[in-house]
């Protein structure tokens, strides 16, 4: 048996170099190249392996691992899982900062492989610089807390454990229904000593990723299920794109005339203006699709892993007759709302169910409902689209207690700007390129999104909100350049999430990849600010505001500034706008650049777009001295009453 003397760093390099996935057909090199920062717990290991011998890896350098971590994440999921970039850090702090990075992927079923520096596996220099010590167990280290996110975990503590890890890595990464984080921690003395490799270790392994049929017995229950509903409704997830399902959800949902609806990781795998298309639903969701919701008697979940935004925390869907078809490669998902299972690739489920339901005769009875919602979300849409500051008697879409006139003269007189977000929001809808791509995951923007953006491109809506991770955003951006080059990419966040993290933006110019950078400034953490409010607090803490000295609290004057100034610095093109026609000419102008590029546009508070019918239940004192408080924990305890037990 032939064998190669490598050190541990150098088998896994030459290992990642050869694997591969096979879908539909279709060979794709799976691990793509690898994001690195490094330190003394893993440059003269892995660093010295990829110095030596990376093969057709490509390696970039990260700015921050958590940035870095995202930008792997943005890739894998806009390459729909079939391509991946690993990321390494040093040992302790660089290692830990991936751990939030780890969470998103792994709540978001996103593969992304961690190699983190760990300490000394002989323990022999103990205690290392940046190394934990736990006086009850010594072989805890940092990278013990990536077992809390991490979908597979493993620590290499002898060269030879190399080799099952790295299987047991790949059979997660590339499993549908269980992948996401994989973190194989390496000890910086272990990445550096010597072993006999075999050679088939390192051959070329192509991983099939192959389609759960559904079996018979599974298509009966769900055509029984079916047969006595009249007014099913669908709700698109990410699965319906990771499983290249969106022409047979089109296809079922035309010949049986359901309408269907789009969590955030399943919208846009079917473009708005689809007849049957009702935009987002739940807690962010628009007016068609939460208005039918109430109505429908079957669900059927498609590729949905039914968060409580989607399911507006299990109280929209209020039909007392209302049931659940789940379609899932995931028995976990597949057995949520006790639902009836069809355990199976999305696509080949409805193509295995929509024959079989046809012969039946059967046709949703929605009559004349699809349609009318549909013309309700499209003016409505339109509405919003158009609202404009019209004065000091403004009212803003989120009509709480704030004390606007007073926020709106202070806001006016520090930027001179009056733009509304829900308008900025539309000028882009105009104004992008049919196939670009937008990235967001925090804040209120999200929501705005999945209310009223429509879409029109394929694959063109990248929104993480599974774990909806304030500092994604630009980072994963990178990410989604280099799997679309060709495409103009769109961050679209607030300040507090450019604020958070951006740390590949200097990335993106190191490596000319041009992104662009939306960047809407209301010097407010928005989101939570509405959300305190409607729960009967008062603007506490989530305002961005100078500490009064008189009071000792953030009650000053708004803290301004300038982000323009400072992406100039990194070396972006930079715009800064007031009023529509600037945005305009700044978008025109962005996309001649070869750079990257980031509008700062001042948005009023509170003119982001309202909810739709929904409740989201969040934690909430039962007990205040507040009269808004205890209404709202009223009102909590009825909507509990309304809303499924489990």
């Amino acid at each position: 048996m032939a064998k190669t003397r490598l050190t541990m760093a150098q088998a896994l390099v030459k290992f990642l170099d050869n694997q591969y996935v096979l879908v539909d057909g279709a060979e794709h090199k799976f691990v793509k190249g690898i994001f690195a920062i490094f330190g003394h717990g893993n440059v003269l290991g892995l660093g010295q392996a990829l110095e030596q011998d990376c093969g057709s890896l490509v390696v970039h350098q990260g700015r921050n691992e958590q940035g870095m971590a995202h930008a792997a994440i943005g890739y894998a999921k806009q390459k729909l899982r079939r391509e991946i970039y690993a990321c390494s850090a040093s040992v302790g702090p660089g290692s830990a900062n991936m751990v939030t990075a780890a969470a998103t992927a792994t709540a978001n079923r996103i593969p992304l492989l961690l190699l983190p520096g760990d300490v000394f596996a002989t323990r022999q220099p103990d205690p290392v610089l940046q190394q934990i010590e736990q006086s009850h167990d010594l072989s805890i280290s940092t990278n013990d807390a990536f077992r809390a996110v991490s979908k597979y975990w493993d620590r290499i503590s002898r060269p030879e454990q190399l080799m099952s890890a790295c299987l047991n890595a790949m059979r997660v990464l590339t499993d549908p229904a269980e992948t996401g984080a994989v973190t194989l921690s390496l000890p910086q003395d272990v990445q550096g000593e010597a072993y006999d490799y075999p050679d088939y270790f390192f051959q070329k392994r192509v991983h099939r990723m192959d389609r759960r049929l559904p079996t018979e017995g599974m298509l009966q229950d769900a055509l029984a299920l079916l047969a006595g509903k009249r007014k099913p409704l669908i709700v698109c997830g990410g699965g319906v794109k990771y499983g290249a399902a969106a022409a047979a959800l089109q296809q079922f949902a035309e010949q049986f005339a359901i309408p269907f609806a789009e969590t955030q990781a399943g919208k846009g795998a079917i473009v708005s203006e689809h007849p049957l298309n009702l935009g987002g639903i739940g807690e962010t969701g628009s007016l068609a699709a939460n208005t039918l919701a109430k109505e429908a008697d079957l669900v059927i979940g498609i590729g949905t892993r039914y968060t409580d935004f989607t399911t507006s925390s299990k109280w929209i869907f209020q039909n007392p007759e209302v049931a659940f078809l789940n379609l899932n490669v995931s028995a976990f998902d597949a057995g949520k709302l006790d639902g009836v299972q069809l355990l199976a690739d999305a696509r080949e489920a409805l193509d295995a169910l929509a024959p079989r339901l046809a012969d039946t005769g059967y046709r949703a009875q929605w009559g004349d409902a699809i349609r009318a919602a549909r013309e309700s979300l499209y003016r409505e849409v339109d509405r919003v689209y158009q609202v404009e500051y019209s004065g000091e008697e403004f009212v803003p879409e989120i009509d709480d207690h704030l004390d606007r006139k007073k926020v709106f003269a202070e806001f006016i007189e520090q930027t001179n700007s009056v733009l509304t977000q829900s308008k900025v929001l539309g000028t882009l809808n105009e104004c992008l390129p049919q196939d670009a791509v937008i990235v967001a995951a925090s804040g209120s923007l999200p929501g705005d999104l999945q209310r009223v953006w429509r879409t029109t491109g394929v694959n063109g809506y990248h929104v993480e909100y599974g774990y909806s991770c304030m500092g994604y955003e630009v980072n994963a951006s990178l990410g989604v350049k280099l799997a679309e080059p060709d495409r103009e990419v769109y961050t679209l966040l607030g300040d507090g999430s450019f604020m958070m993290l951006h740390s590949e933006l200097v990335t993106s110019i190191q490596e000319g990849c041009k992104i662009n950078v939306v960047l809407l400034d209301n010097m407010t953490n928005g989101c939570i600010n509405n959300l305190q409010m409607e729960h009967g607090m008062n603007s506490f803490s989530t305002e961005f505001r100078f500490r009064d000295a008189e009071t000792n609290s953030l009650t000053g004057g708004f803290v301004p500034v300038d982000f323009a100034m400072l992406a100039q610095a990194y070396g972006c093109k930079t715009y800064r706008v007031t009023t529509y026609a600037q945005l305009r000419e700044a978008l025109e102008d962005a996309r001649k650049q070869t750079v990257s590029t980031l509008i700062d546009i001042k948005v009023l508070p509170k003119t982001m777009v309202h909810k739709y019918f929904s409740w989201w239940r969040v934690g909430g004192a039962q007990v205040s001295e507040s009269s808004r408080i205890q209404q709202v924990a009223e009102m909590l305890n009825h909507n509990i009453s309304k809303a499924r037990d489990y």
